[in-house]
């Protein structure tokens, strides 16, 4: 149970009046779809959530949806999918929770849009690695400015592609920088050291949502989320041993990983029960113009230091049959794949391990290449168009054009992949391309010296992915923390 929850109480007795519930840590929308989205929150004691929709900001024709009762089992958070609303659609939303006696917590508004049946424009931004390399919320500069410069873009959609938490990095309340320069942080007891206890990770997530510019993007962008390593802790893979050096007292990564997983999904706006595995990997449609096909390439992938062999795993049989029958199955216009790693990029583990797919030896496919062969081949042989591959991860922005013409395997069609991040932590890169698929760096944008502060917002990014509903054509920009498109990208659709 976490301190919040474990320090209310009911003000019982003669003549005292029960508390009101509170809603803690706003609230956030995920998944969305023609008839509606999930609908997030958290209380501060056990009390039901109920969430009222409008087509109007006045409420004056109101949709109940009465959701579960939020307790401490479940660190005080819930959700509940809102449906029978109309398609394409700006829907207004109000929260509140319902106590003991009628006692009910102050409303918390917002809004989010349905997904279009129709064509219609689109717009979409990614990013991910959020309060990294000890870098948190900063009140001299108004806390993570980068959620308010996406916010002013007016996304539909928010594609977090994972590093929600950096579990494994204490926050302290300066960091003195190379230059002089004093980064000054918020801090909290959960992130005095790396998360090994449920509550440990439970407090992470609710430390970045203290965040009023976090908290506030939230209530208005329908998220879809994913995770990636630092979610539970840096590089990890299931059967995995954190390093003695390290530190930790618990140091097996199959046990922080259930952990992470718990919290993961408690303070997420997602439901497992959608999910493929009831986990996480899933489609979302969004219309006739779009699905986004969300993977998750850390539940299923071998040790890092497997990654040489004549085969291995990144998505695992069972993910990466449904990917390849997915995308064939699709109608929609734009196929966009949503990676939490990169598939050309290295990300060494130390001299010998990689993070990814890329295992940085140049011929046919090895490691876990031979998995992302297949998921090419197949889009080559069945004749899908229009496939789109975002990323994070490696806390730099980039495009890259993939090609058989310059690649050691050749069994594939061309394709663009773009790569964002990171969202107020340090920033890195570049890293070096792998040539087995063929990657080309059309556009870097990385930051003179490592682990660059995100006091220096040109070098915090995120991407933008904007489809006209009437051509059906695609633009990608990167764009760093103040809102500049540093690179566009305009993809015509193939029929």
């Amino acid at each position: 149970m976490s301190p919040a929850l474990a320090a209310c109480g009911s003000n019982d007795g003669p003549g005292l009046v029960r508390a009101r519930p509170k809603l803690t840590h706003g609230v956030a929308v995920g998944d969305p779809r023609s008839d509606g989205a999930l609908i997030w929150a958290r209380s501060d004691q056990p009390a039901t959530l109920v969430v009222e929709t409008s087509a109007t900001e006045s409420f004056r024709d109101v949709k109940r949806f009465t959701g579960p009762l939020l307790t401490p089992e479940s660190d005080g958070t819930g959700r509940v999918r809102v449906n029978g609303l109309p398609a394409g659609q700006v829907v207004h939303y109000r929260v509140h929770l319902e106590g003991d006696g009628g006692a009910n917590s102050e409303p918390v508004t917002g809004v989010f849009r349905t997904a279009p049946t129709a064509a219609a424009d689109i717009n979409l931004v990614w990013s991910g690695d959020v309060a990294g390399q000890g870098f948190g919320i900063n009140p001299d500069v108004g806390g993570m400015r980068v959620f308010k410069a996406m916010a002013a873009r007016d996304p539909h959609l928010f594609l977090h592609s994972g590093d929600a938490i950096y579990a494994d990095n204490a926050i302290k309340e300066s960091v003195t920088l190379p230059d002089g320069r004093v980064w000054r942080n918020v801090t909290a007891e959960a992130k005095n050291a790396p998360a090994e206890t449920l509550d440990q990770f439970r407090g992470n997530y609710a430390y970045n949502l203290t965040d009023d510019n976090y908290r506030a993007f939230n209530s208005t962008v329908a998220q879809v989320v994913q995770w990636d390593d630092h979610e539970t802790t840096n590089n990890w893979s299931p059967g995995g041993t954190v390093a003695a050096e390290k530190g930790y007292r618990e140091r097996s990564m199959d046990v922080l990983a259930a952990r992470s997983w718990q919290a993961f999904h408690e303070w997420m706006p997602l439901e497992t029960k959608e999910a493929v595995d009831g986990r996480l990997y899933r489609k979302i449609s969004y219309g006739p113009l779009l699905d986004v096909f969300v993977l998750d390439m850390r539940a299923y992938k071998d040790a890092n230091n497997a990654n040489n062999g004549p085969a291995g795993s990144i998505f695992g049989a069972a993910q990466t049959r449904w990917l390849t029958e997915g995308l064939r199955t699709s109608t929609a216009t734009w196929k966009i794949v949503a990676a939490d790693l990169p598939l050309g990029v290295v990300v060494p583990d130390g001299k010998t391990a990689f993070e990814g797919p890329a295992n940085a030896a140049p011929g046919a496919p090895s490691g876990r290449e031979t998995e992302v062969a297949q998921v090419l081949s197949s889009i080559k042989a069945n004749k899908v168009r229009n496939v789109v591959w975002l990323t994070a991860d490696v806390h730099y922005t980039a495009a890259h054009r993939y090609a058989p013409e310059r690649a050691t395997f050749t069994d594939f069609d061309e394709f663009w992949e773009f790569v964002s991040g990171p969202l107020n932590a340090g920033a890195f890169g570049p890293n070096d391309l792998d040539p087995t698929f063929g990657p080309e760096a059309v556009f870097v944008h990385a930051p003179p010296a490592p682990n660059t502060s995100p006091l220096d917002l040109e070098f915090q990014h995120f991407g933008e992915v904007r489809i006209d509903g009437k051509t059906s054509e695609l633009t990608v920009n990167l764009c760093d923390a103040t809102g500049k498109v540093l690179f566009a990208k305009k993809l015509e659709p193939k029929r």
